[in-house]
Formats: structure tokens, C-alpha cells, sequence
């Protein structure tokens, strides 16, 4: 009998999963997320599942991590200072490819250098100008993101950056063409900064993982799941954490195909944070072939074709002004609900929610709360933000009481964007409570926070809503408003491009959105989704239901829903993907651009069939490396030709080799 263990490590809840045989769910449990140390929730949905099954830790022969901290992190604008190293590119490409504004402020530098498209250096680099940058930020930041103009086609001044970086300061370094073989530098760029960005933050998920497992007498090794839903070793997932983001809406997409077995449907996964949709076609997730984009952020990280919503449980609920009878929206930040932090400091939240409902008028900070995250990165702190941190020190505060001045809002956005704190407010979770949908926190705290919101004035003077039941209901309503939008924007996404508009819009037409309540007078409008709905999360079973009646389309919620990151997590295989591609810079010379730099043969059918072997030898070493067995092999070929003077003329080939197996350690039957 062979035992796989899965873990899924969310916004909100960390996830177990004991499966038998790769057929039957033993155990399953959930364990809040404890950010300020992951090992905890880690360990407490661990040791449920081992109870519930009885199970012998030595008999667990594969252990899996899919994680959602990455892909929330993106979302939210979180993560690490970090420093760019843009090579051979203009300033201005900067603005125009989003650069700057995914920077947040960490350091650049344009500097000269970089390729032509043909592999020849373009000019040569300074390095005098790369030391006098590190003099100046090396020790203010984490990691160094470096890109270079056409470093697909010749990696050879990445190659001398990165080495000069680490061998300079010691820390980490995200060279663009590692993670990437495509061309579009600006593009590899933002997927290289954001992979600098998460790198300690997954590494010391991973770490943490597999100290828990060792506590545990688990000696299984620890695979990591890939935004394309295929299992990677946890070696592998330190050096490109990059491709970790959708990792865990990767695996959930998994999980619902084994668990439904289902070839044809939509699935919508709820979490803490976000909202992931994706489609499933002959039981497969399709490959997003431009790349994954998270939040505003596009990729060029192979994952599951999904659209990413910050529409969550924990989903922040705003209210909204505008108009006569007012209302709110959700999102896109998650905040810790209050009941939760109210269920942990029950002393410091309980007293406050009373305080402020006595005062005569709703104050600007109500129902928010604050408390910093323990061991996290400091470093880069301006003067202010670090004062407001050391006054906000381990305790939980009202935030009305931790903010002196109007500045100080903008230190706490600082904080909040790198991670370092946390902030409650009013979520669906807590409508969840008032309802009696959700009791796992404090009720108490939640009526007093929903009835604060709903003392808010509409347009017309009016109080939003006089009772929590009623404004709790306006929160659920609005949520599944805002999730059934999300399912139509992905359906529309996938339907022929000749609606000649763009998915968001063609979702909130006034004729889909009186479709959808089957609109009759003169005119008879019937809208609906046209194939199952698969809905995924720990609170689909809540709120689901009623999604699936406003988009008329059968909803499907599956026995162990709850946990599918965290059954797909040890359900998918592992596969490997190296690409590479031949040029021809002149006539008669075919260029093979390899990782060391190019190479020249004197004829196209040599040199394709040398990248050819090259990538076959690269992708088998890299699977068998994540432990794969019983490999499969499969080989594409994408050759671009030209018409020239009645003749076709090669341009280039892109060959990609793709590696397949299950993990060698989930067949093998471990007795004791």
C-alpha cells in the first residue's frame, strides 16, 4: 500500500490530504495558516490527517506542497525588495511595459550591454557601472533580477552579471533566460523581478515544509507543484519560485478532474484571497500559451490558462457611496476577517468593536485592526514605516489608535505591500458568521462589525443597513454577483473572438445580465453557461449554490471540495519542458542558441536534430532529477518559413521536448 500526503498552504487555511493508492481518500483536515510561522498550520493539518487514518508515518511514500502564497503575494503587491538589472534596454521601456510600476520602488538600473537577435553582442558591458550600483543598494535588498536585450539568443552577459552579483554580495540571483526561452525581454524581465521577489518568501515555506515533515518521522521526499499543475522537486522550486504562482489553482484543477471525472466543465475555485477559474477540456487544464498573468502581471510562466480574480472569502468589503441606496464591493485586498482576529485577541477587539459602536457617528478606522508578521525582511525600511512597525510591535491595536497622522496611512500601505503586517476588516466571512453559514471564530465580533458597516450613509441619508443579518446578506449577494461576473468574463474569454468585445464588458452587458434572470416582455432573453461548473474551496458548499442558480448551469460540488489543491497536489505528474530554437543569421549558417551561447552548422537538418538531442538529454535529466519514472516523451516542432523569389526560405524552429512520469517514490509499496 502505498501512502501520498498532500499539503496545500493558502491565504487562510493550510490543507491535508492522506491518500491510498492513488484511488481513496483516507483522511482530510484544514488548520488555519499561521503566517507568522507557516510550520504550525502545517504541522496541525498534518497531524489530523495522521490521527483520522491511523496511519504509520515511515508507510507515506510521496509528500506534496501546493501553495497559493505566491500567486496572493503577486495579487496583493507583496513581496521582497529587490533590485533590477535591465541590460541593453531603453529607460522608457521601463514605464511602457509596466516595469516601473511592478518595481514599487526598488532599485534599477538601465545599463548598457545586451545581443542582437542573431547572438551577436550588441555592446560590450561596463562593469564599473554595475559596482557602483551595488555600492549603492547591495545592501538594501534581497535578490537581484537581471535581463538582458536577447539573452534567449545569447545568455553570455546574464551569465557574467549574475556571477559578478553573487560573488559581490552573496545573495540571490533571477537571470531571465533560466526562467524563460521565449523572446520579449521586458517580458522576461517582469517574470524575473517577480521571481527575485518570492524567493524567500517560498524558500522558507519550503523549509519550513519539510521540517514539519521530519518532526512527523515523514523521511518522503517533498515535491512541489508548478503553475502548469505537474510536480517539481523542492530543489527545483527554491531556484525559480517563479513558478510556483497558480500553483495551487493548478492543483485544484487537478484534484477536480480526478475527483469528478469530468472532460468537459468550467472550475471556480474560491480561496481566502482569490477567485481562479479555468476550463477543463478532455479532462486536461489548457496551457495558457501567453503566459500566466496574475493580478496585473503577465508572466512568461508556463501554467494553467486561468483568469485570477481578487475575489475571496477573506476578500476586503468596501463601501460604496455613490448612489442613492449605496452598497459595497469586495476586494481586491485580502484582510484578516474579524471575527478571526477577534478569536485571537479577543481582549484587545471585542472591547474596541464595543467602543466604537458607541460613538455618535462611524469612524474612518472601524473594524480595522492591526498587527505586524514576525521574522520577516526589514531591510529597506524608510524611517517613518520602521517607526510605525516598532510602535505597532507583537500586540494587536485598533488601527485608529496606531496611526498619529495622515502620513502614517502611507507607512501602513508600505508595510502592508511588503508583507509585514496584517490588517482586519469586514470580509464575507464575517457575513458568513452573522448568517450562521461559518462557525469557526467569534460571532459576537462579527454582528458588531457588520452592524458598524451597515451605519455607514447611502446617497439618500439613509443608514445602508439598519440590522447585521441584512447588511450580511448585502456582502453575500455582492459576492456572488462579483463570482458569477467572474465566471462569465472566463466563459466569454474562451467563446469565438467574433463578439468583437472584451470579456468584461460582454459580462456586464445589460442583455447578458437580464438574460441571466430570463428577462420577458416584448423580448425573451435566456442566458446561462452551457457546461457544468465545478466549485472548489473550503467555502464552495456556502456559497456556490446560488452561483450556479444565477448562472443557470449545473453546479457541481464535490464530496472533498474543501481540499482539492491539496489532493492535486499529489495526484498530477511530473513533467519537464525544454525549448530551444535554430536561426539562420545568413545564408547557408544555421545558428543552435544553447544556454552556454550559440553554435553554427553549415545545414538546417543537422542542427535542428542536435537541439533536438540536446533537449531531450536536458528534459530527461530534469525530471528524472524530481524523481520521475517510466518517462514519456514527446516532441514539437514549430519551423517558421518565408517565400522568397518563388522559393520558401527557413527563418527559424522552435523545438520543444517535453519529459512525463509520476514520481518513482508514489508506486513503490513501503512496508516496515
Amino acid at each position: 500500500m502505498a501512502l501520498l500526503l498532500g499539503v496545500d498552504t493558502g491565504g487562510t487555511y493550510t490543507d491535508a490530504v492522506l491518500i491510498k493508492d492513488e484511488t481513496d481518500v483516507l483522511a482530510s483536515a484544514k488548520s488555519l495558516t499561521t503566517r507568522h510561522d507557516l510550520a504550525i498550520g502545517i504541522s496541525r493539518a498534518i497531524q489530523a490527517v495522521l490521527v483520522q487514518s491511523n496511519a504509520d508515518p515511515r508507510d507515506i511514500s510521496m509528500a506534496s506542497l501546493s501553495t497559493t502564497l505566491a500567486t496572493n503575494a503577486l495579487v496583493e503587491g507583496q513581496g521582497e525588495r529587490v533590485a533590477l538589472i535591465f541590460v541593453g534596454f531603453a529607460a522608457q521601456d521601463l514605464d511602457k511595459h509596466g516595469l516601473t510600476e511592478a518595481l514599487k520602488g526598488d532599485p534599477v538600473l538601465v545599463m548598457e550591454g545586451g545581443h542582437t537577435h542573431s547572438g551577436a553582442e550588441s555592446k560590450p558591458l561596463d562593469i564599473t557601472v554595475l559596482d557602483a550600483f551595488l555600492d549603492q543598494y547591495g545592501a538594501e535588498v534581497s535578490g537581484f533580477a537581471v535581463a538582458s536585450q536577447f539573452a534567449t539568443r545569447n545568455p553570455a552577459h546574464e551569465h557574467q552579471i549574475s556571477t559578478h552579483i553573487a560573488k559581490r554580495t552573496g545573495l540571490p540571483v533571477s537571470a531571465s533566460h533560466q526562467l524563460s526561452a521565449k523572446l520579449n525581454g521586458p517580458k522576461r524581465a517582469m517574470t524575473a523581478l517577480l521571481n527575485a521577489r518570492l524567493i524567500g518568501m517560498i524558500d522558507r515555506l519550503i523549509s519550513k515544509a519539510e521540517a514539519t515533515l521530519r518532526d512527523h518521522k515523514i523521511q518522503a521526499p517533498l515535491m512541489v507543484v508548478r503553475g502548469d499543475g505537474a510536480l517539481i522537486s523542492s530543489a527545483q522550486a527554491r531556484l525559480h519560485p517563479i513558478e510556483t504562482i497558480l500553483s495551487g489553482p493548478a492543483a485544484s484543477i487537478v484534484g477536480a478532474s480526478w475527483m469528478t471525472g469530468q472532460s468537459q466543465a468550467m472550475v471556480s475555485d474560491i480561496g481566502g484571497t482569490t477567485t481562479d477559474i479555468a476550463i477543463l477540456r478532455d479532462g486536461q487544464p489548457a496551457i495558457d500559451p501567453a503566459g500566466a498573468q496574475v493580478g496585473p502581471y503577465r508572466t512568461m510562466v508556463e501554467a494553467v490558462a486561468m483568469r485570477t480574480s481578487g475575489l475571496g472569502g477573506d476578500s476586503q468589503v468596501h463601501f460604496v457611496s455613490e448612489g442613492l441606496s449605496g452598497g459595497v464591493t469586495l476586494g481586491p485586498r485580502r484582510v484578516l476577517p474579524v471575527s478571526l482576529i477577534a478569536h485571537e485577541a479577543p481582549d484587545v477587539v471585542l472591547p474596541a468593536l464595543e467602543n466604537q459602536l458607541r460613538a455618535a457617528a462611524p469612524g474612518e478606522q472601524d473594524t480595522r485592526f492591526v498587527r505586524a508578521i514576525a521574522g520577516q525582511n526589514t531591510e529597506g525600511l524608510i524611517e517613518r514605516d520602521r517607526t510605525l512597525l516598532d510602535r505597532i510591535g507583537q500586540d494587536v491595536h485598533p488601527v485608529g489608535k496606531i496611526l498619529n497622522s495622515r502620513m502614517d496611512n502611507g507607512a501602513l500601505n508600505r508595510l502592508l505591500d511588503r508583507g509585514l503586517v496584517q490588517v482586519s476588516g469586514v470580509t464575507p466571512s464575517d457575513a458568513s458568521h452573522v448568517l450562521g453559514t461559518l462557525d469557526a471564530w467569534s460571532r459576537p465580533a462579527a454582528l458588531m462589525a457588520l452592524e458598524l458597516i451597515g451605519r455607514r450613509r447611502t446617497g439618500s441619508g439613509e443608514m445602508l443597513a439598519p440590522e447585521p443579518v441584512e447588511m450580511a446578506q448585502i456582502i453575500i449577494d455582492q459576492l456572488t454577483h462579483q463570482t458569477g461576473l467572474a465566471v462569465l468574463e472566463a466563459a466569454f474569454a474562451e467563446e469565438d473572438p467574433t463578439f468583437d468585445q472584451d470579456p468584461r464588458t460582454l459580462a456586464n452587458h445589460v442583455l447578458v445580465q437580464r438574460g441571466l434572470g430570463h428577462h420577458s416582455g416584448l423580448m425573451r432573453l435566456d442566458v446561462g453557461v452551457n457546461v457544468p461548473v465545478i466549485g472548489l474551496g473550503a467555502s464552495a458548499q456556502t456559497y456556490y449554490p446560488a452561483v450556479g442558480t444565477r448562472l443557470n448551469c449545473p453546479m457541481i460540488l464535490p464530496d472533498h471540495a474543501g481540499v482539492a489543491n491539496a489532493i492535486g497536489a499529489v495526484v498530477g505528474q511530473v513533467t519537464m519542458r525544454k525549448s530551444g530554437t535554430v536561426t539562420s543569421p545568413s545564408d547557408g549558417k544555421f545558428r543552435v542558441h544553447l544556454s552556454e551561447g550559440p553554435q553554427d552548422f553549415g545545414s538546417k537538418d543537422p542542427a535542428l536534430k542536435f537541439l533536438e538531442e540536446r533537449l531531450t538529454q536536458e528534459a530527461t535529466l530534469a525530471a528524472q532529477a524530481a524523481g520521475a519514472e517510466d518517462l514519456q516523451l514527446s516532441v514539437e516542432r514549430d519551423v517558421r518559413k518565408a517565400k522568397a523569389e518563388a522559393r520558401e526560405v527557413f527563418v527559424e524552429a522552435t523545438i520543444t521536448v517535453s519529459a512525463r512520469g509520476r514520481p518513482r517514490v508514489a508506486r513503490q509499496d513501503v512496508t516496515s
